[in-house]
């Protein structure tokens, strides 16, 4: 596949948002190239609008556009891929978080998230190239349950070994394996 410019990559953050230690907000401070879906003023636990958050977001960028998803923004995106049909270079899907196990205290519960449009995940193949990164320790994920939605996804799976959930609490401010991971997909 020829591009005939180079993609917007456009992050997609989880429930929480922008961390400014977060590796996303790193990168795309980094970036020349990278926007991100603005936080959300109202309805942060609603799935919907989180999808048109992601969608608006995506209406604002000409040509091609590779996701950077982590967490609930992977889940985000999924919801929003089986939803419209606006062509995208590729995904980069970390740490997608279990939205179908309760998690632990100080996360939204199952029936919030039941009620505010996060079930069930989205199963079916992604209508584009996609890598998953799975750590071996989330405690948002367990690795066979994010091993299983990679593989429903249509996604290449990459153990990112005992990173736990990709965060700043786990360590993770720079992610430099990141850009290794988007430039596969340009």
């Amino acid at each position: 596949m020829t591009i005939d410019k180079t993609p917007t990559v456009l992050i997609v953050p989880g429930l929480r948002d922008h961390v400014a230690e977060h590796w996303q907000t790193l990168l795309q401070q980094k970036l020349p190239n990278a926007v991100s879906v603005a936080p959300l003023e109202h309805d942060k636990l609603s799935c919907a609008a989180r999808v048109a958050a992601l969608d608006a977001a995506l209406a604002k960028i000409d040509g091609p556009v590779i996701l950077v998803a982590h967490s609930a923004g992977v889940m985000i995106t999924v919801h929003w891929a089986r939803q419209h049909d606006r062509k995208i270079h590729g995904a980069l899907l970390a740490a997608p978080v279990d939205l179908e196990t309760p998690l632990p205290e100080g996360y939204p519960t199952f029936d919030a998230l039941a009620e505010n449009g996060w079930h069930p995940i989205p199963r079916t193949p992604l209508p584009f190239p996609s890598i998953v990164g799975a750590s071996r320790n989330d405690p948002l994920a367990r690795f066979e349950r994010v091993e299983q939605m990679a593989r429903d996804w249509g996604s290449r799976l990459v153990d990112l070994g005992e990173v736990g959930h990709l965060n700043p609490a786990a360590g993770f401010g720079e992610w430099p394996m990141a850009e290794k991971l988007i430039h596969e997909l340009v």
